[in-house]
């Protein structure tokens, strides 16, 4: 149950924020074999001022940059596969790989509350960690 935050820096129609956000959810899917419902997407939509980027991106408006935080536990070749997955889809939508970055912290299940105020290590999730 991977929570994301996707930052970018111009405002977009609402069927392009989902078009994002969906691209990610759906490279998560794919890579960490989360179920479809388990959904945790946020979309924050910054002036371009307040939030720098490297100055040498050809396209500094399309700079986007993506934080998940994840349970602890998956393969190397997965979290691979998802950060492929993500640029992939979202060189789909128009933004160049390079201006993509993605930041994956990985959390204990211990140290996540969920389903009713319960520690992650505590509930059946429905789905395997060590993919």
């Amino acid at each position: 149950m991977p929570s994301v935050l996707i930052e970018i820096r111009r405002a977009i129609p609402a069927e392009e924020e989902s078009r994002l956000m969906d691209a990610v959810h759906s490279a998560l899917r794919e890579a960490f074999k989360i179920l479809p419902g388990d959904r945790n997407v946020r979309l924050i939509v910054y002036e371009p001022h307040r939030f720098a980027c490297p100055p040498e991106r050809s396209q500094p408006e399309l700079y986007t940059h993506i934080s998940i935080d994840a349970f602890a536990g998956r393969s190397l070749d997965a979290k691979r596969s998802l950060y492929h997955g993500i640029v992939e889809k979202l060189e789909d939508l128009g933004i160049p790989r390079d201006h993509v970055k993605i930041l994956l912290r990985e959390i204990p299940k211990e140290n996540w509350g969920i389903r009713g105020g319960h520690a992650g290590c505590d509930v059946e999730l429905g789905f395997k960690i060590d993919v």
